[in-house]
């Protein structure tokens, strides 16, 4: 069973734990961490996409940002970005090796498997660009079914437009384009 510390509007735990199923039934507000992997290719920067699982309680078949999860009552963001990291793409990543980009708000109430489904997040964001062959990742297949590189910049185009295929938040995108401009 997954706990979560129950955040303030800062994002701060405020020493209130939840479980999973209750913050997701209620929208109870809870903190995530989500890694962004990114490479430059032919002068575009690219991003790493996860598919989601069928199984996902949420957004299940869709593509979604490269690694995340929620931080577990007690972690910090950083060691639940690494965790994610290796649970979900095998990929043992050290904490020099992931960029603190910001945060954003993640709130949305949707129905999935005839069941609603509250989100009211705080999403850590981090930036991983060392080098990564899609053929030596080992996917956690009970969260992904498989993975495939975009154009950051078409991808977020794509999502403001509409969401067939992706369910990659919007805000974390923004985040990684503003952590992009301020690295230039």
């Amino acid at each position: 069973m997954e706990i979560f510390d129950v955040i303030d509007k800062e994002g701060n735990p405020t020493g209130v734990t939840v479980t999973r199923e209750r913050a997701h039934a209620e929208g109870i507000p809870h903190r995530t961490a989500h890694i962004w992997i990114l490479r430059e290719k032919e002068g575009r920067i690219q991003v790493l996409l996860q598919k989601r699982s069928k199984n996902k309680d949420s957004f299940p078949g869709m593509f979604d940002t490269s690694s995340a999860g929620h931080i577990q009552a007690g972690d910090e963001p950083l060691e639940s970005a690494l965790r994610e990291l290796e649970e979900e793409l095998g990929i043992h990543a050290t904490p020099e090796q992931l960029y603190f980009a910001g945060t954003f708000p993640i709130s949305f109430a949707k129905e999935f498997h005839g069941k609603m489904f509250r989100d009211e997040e705080l999403a850590f964001v981090y930036s991983y660009d060392q080098p990564v062959k899609i053929n030596d990742l080992v996917l956690q297949k009970e969260e992904v079914e498989s993975v495939e590189w975009f154009d950051l910049e078409e991808t977020y185009e794509e999502c403001k437009r509409c969401r067939d295929r992706f369910c990659v938040p919007t805000g974390g995108l923004e985040v990684v384009r503003e952590y992009l401009r301020r690295k230039k």
